[in-house]
């Protein structure tokens, strides 16, 4: 079976993405290969971009999402309420006399978009993420390492969590 083979390289400045693609075509697949070609691309290169386009927004509304939830308390915890690492830090917390603001992503809507989110910021694994006066602590090993070196209360007192 004979193929005819051509390149986007003999665009003016294609993306740099696509200089690498070759297209093969059947010489009897159509009358009019570069037609057909042409179409299916624009196609497929317009829906690609509009599905990238709509990602990177789904993306930026949940790190907006995270912003605003940090922000609200100065104490701020995202677990999930199947994760015993989860209720233990949220214990600890609680027993030290804080009162953060727990949202549980298996329970509210879009907790999946918020929990890739904290993936991206650097929690892994994603619950749960701690944040002290909006800033990220970190997980559950993180928050224990700072308790036990002693320097969890004073970051609680100094964010206004505390008042000892």
């Amino acid at each position: 079976m004979a193929t005819l083979s051509f390149s986007l390289l003999s665009d003016a400045n294609p993306p740099h993405h696509l200089k690498a693609f070759k297209f093969l075509l059947y010489k009897n697949a159509t009358s009019k290969p570069q037609y057909h070609i042409h179409h299916k691309l624009s196609f497929t290169f317009r829906f690609l971009h509009s599905t990238h386009l709509a990602l990177l927004h789904k993306d930026q509304l949940a790190m907006d999402r995270v912003t605003n939830m940090v922000s609200e308390r100065p104490v701020v915890i995202f677990s999930k309420s199947s994760c015993c690492m989860s209720h233990s830090i949220k214990t600890l917390f609680c027993d030290f006399g804080v009162n953060p603001s727990v949202h549980e992503l298996d329970e509210i809507p879009r907790g999946r978009d918020i929990e890739q989110a904290l993936s991206r910021l650097g929690c892994s694994p994603s619950v749960p993420a701690v944040f002290i006066a909006g800033e990220l602590v970190g997980g559950a090993n993180e928050v224990m390492t700072l308790h036990l070196n002693r320097s969890l209360i004073p970051m609680l007192k100094k964010a206004g969590a505390l008042w000892v």
